[in-house]
């Protein structure tokens, strides 16, 4: 049973302390959930620049990581120091729940939460096929200078298709395609999905690019990461959808 673990993802920073937080011994700068972290703990840097002699030094059991959010070379340089690094794959909502399960219980020892059942419902309980709400074709811009946008096979295009989002690059070779500003204008979108992270959208900085075309601000945690926020996303986010309906 691990008891000294290092996350260098937020979202699995956020899952280990909704579950055992005093297994936590380092977190990365972005590592801002939940609220009551405590503050105490060692920083180790950024996902994409981890320092790794600094995470050699706290003497984990366990590093946690993600095969998207992590660098491959700095995962190699865990493991040629002699660390125990587990990367988790999650591409959709589905496959979230089992690595999550996986991750607490096999690579941290935990008992399973209740909060991830409570996600599972939560998710289950979402209309899907012919029931699904169909909000409409969007642009889903996640940068910009240059511009980027979500394509295809992505835990964050996942999300919005289950709840009626109809991306609009959803089929592009790219998983995130860096798309001119005038095409995106002109793909047709109904509305477009901004959200705070990782780029940080506002109501000042993002939908001033797409005149006359409703702009949805949405929060990026319940977007884009997997862990106790999957509770509150299917509500939370089709509610931040649907006020930029209201708003056209």
């Amino acid at each position: 049973m691990a008891r000294r673990v290092v996350s260098i993802v937020p979202s699995l920073t956020e899952a280990v302390a909704a579950t055992a937080t005093d297994l936590l011994v380092g977190v990365t700068d972005w590592c801002t959930y939940p609220a009551d972290l405590p503050g105490e703990l060692p920083r180790i840097g950024g996902t994409k620049n981890p320092d790794v002699a600094a995470i050699v030094a706290l003497r984990p059991d366990v590093v946690l990581a993600n095969e998207e959010e992590n660098r491959e070379p700095d995962l190699r340089a865990l493991r040629d120091a002699g660390l125990e690094v587990w990367v988790t794959h999650v591409r959709s909502v589905p496959e979230a729940f089992p690595e999550l399960r996986r991750m607490l219980t096999q690579a941290c020892g935990c008992t399973e939460p209740a909060w991830l059942a409570e996600a599972e419902a939560a998710w289950a309980a979402v209309p899907t096929g012919p029931h699904v709400v169909d909000r409409g074709p969007a642009v889903v811009p996640i940068w910009r200078r240059p511009w980027m946008v979500v394509g295809r096979d992505t835990f964050t295009g996942d999300v919005l298709a289950r709840l009626g989002v109809r991306n609009l690059y959803e089929g592009h070779a790219e998983r995130y395609p860096k798309v001119p500003l005038e095409e995106l204008r002109a793909a047709g979108a109904e509305f477009v999905v901004l959200p705070d992270e990782p780029y940080e959208f506002t109501a000042d900085d993002g939908p001033e690019a797409f005149p006359g075309v409703p702009s949805a601000l949405v929060s990026g945690r319940l977007l884009t990461w997997y862990g106790p926020s999957l509770v509150d996303a299917p509500a939370a986010l089709a509610a931040q959808l649907d006020a930029a309906v209201v708003r056209a």
